[in-house]
């Protein structure tokens, strides 16, 4: 299916919630002290960083979560949807945001491999842009390089599953949300922690899988996703886990878990009254999906990449 960019673009920015060159140092963008210019295969490519107060060059080694939006979002709306700045600040750990790439500022998205739009469209190196970010971080902060993670909202999650993968020797633990596999990833090198958060009720990408629901689905290029356990499947066996889930019902949702010995861990949480939105955050967006308040997927997420450094 041929992707129609303009349209495509709009449509996840209104629908979604949400180093093939030497990267150059990175350059303050002029409207916020907070953001970042990264050039990287031949383009300029954009983030925001968030380092709480107190944490310098000759301080401690500090952990990094990398925070990825959704289709058609970006860095603000990913800062404001999970509130993990506030996270940040409380834990003591260093928040990136960075943003994809698109025809049309700021409705971002990522090359996820089978979505979604002008990033996949285009072939746009994103796993190599990720870890020229990562070496540009570790140069300016004091990075624990054993406590660098990854989590990412839909296009965001299914990225996050990408680099988890393809920066497996780097990552310690991803934690995509409302995202999906689509059954042909290759596995990663290394081991790394993983928890899935996913909606039950999710129309845009199918807890049961198949083809993406709304009219976003023309940012995919026609493969169907993959039932949202699948994640965890795929996990367990990339990790050496075993291959019997043992689930939890906690009411309002459900925890599966695969016995994977410590330090690695693979989990997922089914959500029984979520749609496509971030657990206990803010819409992505006006018409976007209301978040359940049953639980916070950012205080689960930190507390398990904080329990989850990299082997």
């Amino acid at each position: 299916m041929r992707i129609k960019f303009a349209s495509t673009v709009l449509l996840i920015g209104s629908l979604f919630q949400t180093i093939s060159c030497r990267a150059r140092p990175a350059v303050r963008a002029e409207t916020d002290p907070a953001q970042r210019v990264l050039r990287h295969g031949g383009r300029e490519r954009t983030y925001v960083v968030r380092v709480p107060s107190g944490i310098s060059r000759e301080s401690e080694a500090v952990p990094l979560v990398i925070v990825l939006h959704g289709g058609g979002g970006n860095a603000r709306n990913a800062e404001a949807m999970t509130g993990f700045t506030a996270k940040g600040a409380a834990e003591r750990f260093i928040v990136a945001y960075p943003e994809g790439t698109s025809r049309q500022r700021p409705l971002f998205t990522w090359n996820a491999g089978h979505c979604c739009g002008y990033a996949m469209e285009q072939r746009v190196d994103d796993v190599g842009f990720i870890g020229a970010l990562i070496d540009e971080l570790s140069a300016i902060h004091r990075i624990d390089r054993k406590r660098i993670y990854v989590t990412g909202m839909s296009n965001g999650a299914m990225m996050a599953h990408r680099l988890g993968i393809e920066l497996s020797d780097r990552i310690a633990a991803i934690a995509p949300v409302v995202g999906t596999v689509f059954g042909d990833e290759p596995r990663p090198r290394s081991r790394v922690s993983a928890l899935m958060i996913n909606g039950m009720l999710d129309d845009f990408v199918p807890y049961r899988g198949g083809p993406p629901g709304g009219r976003f689905r023309e940012a995919w290029d026609g493969t169907p996703t993959r039932p949202a356990v699948d994640q965890a499947r795929f996990w367990a066996q990339a990790n050496g886990c075993s291959s019997t889930r043992q689930t939890e019902d906690r009411g309002a949702y459900l925890i599966g878990r695969h016995d994977c010995g410590p330090p690695v861990a693979v989990e997922m949480y089914s959500v029984k009254d979520n749609a496509h939105a971030w657990p206990g955050g803010r819409s992505g967006t006006r018409r976007g999906d209301t978040p359940t308040t049953s639980l916070n997927a950012t205080d689960i997420i930190w507390a398990f990449f904080h329990a989850h450094p990299k082997p």
